[in-house]
């Protein structure tokens, strides 16, 4: 998977389905949904509260817009 990384984010609450993570981070206007599924294996960020580097597919920040 090729991966973006987004610095200093911060997981704020799990959907109620439980595949997706609610993330802000400084680069972001609002918080932004991550599915779980397009979250790399080395995040610092991956549960509710974690802080650090959120790792992404290339993929999900392209369509967020965020590359």
């Amino acid at each position: 998977m090729s991966t973006y990384t987004v610095e200093n984010a911060e997981a704020l609450k799990e959907s109620d389905s439980g595949k997706a993570l609610l993330v802000e981070a400084p680069d972001f206007d609002k918080p932004e949904w991550v599915p779980h599924s397009q979250i790399a294996d080395d995040s610092e960020v991956y549960k509710v509260g974690h802080q650090g580097d959120l790792v992404v597919s290339n993929w999900l920040a392209e369509q967020k817009g965020w590359v």
